[in-house]
């Protein structure tokens, strides 16, 4: 599935299962909530604090996933079309960056 395909699914999904959107605020709060829990899923997985019993169960994969569907939503409800927007930046990253990370020394 490509980003036009998701955000079709996605508005789709609001249509068939939500009342509405919700507004742009809430979801930008929504999102802050969802990248949070990935947060403290990596923070604790991956670095130095300790992994709640409680936490051992979370899923990243879903915890993503809830942060590319908030995206998804508020690409939505202001009119982006995220896969032209995702490819006019791949095309900038390219030509900006294309020296910088193998001139890098701290990556060696």
């Amino acid at each position: 599935m490509n980003i036009e395909d998701a955000q079709l699914a996605v508005d789709n999904w609001i249509k068939d299962h939500g009342v509405r959107y919700f507004n742009e605020l809430t979801n930008m709060a929504q999102l802050t909530e969802e990248v949070g829990e990935v947060a403290r899923i990596i923070a604790r997985r991956y670095g130095e604090q300790s992994e709640k019993e409680s936490d051992k169960e979370k899923d990243l994969g879903e915890e993503l996933a809830d942060v590319l569907f908030v995206v998804l939503c508020l690409a939505n409800q202001t009119g982006i079309d995220l896969q032209q927007a995702f490819d006019r930046k791949l095309e900038i990253k390219a030509k900006r960056d294309h020296d910088r990370h193998q001139n890098n020394k701290k990556l060696k």
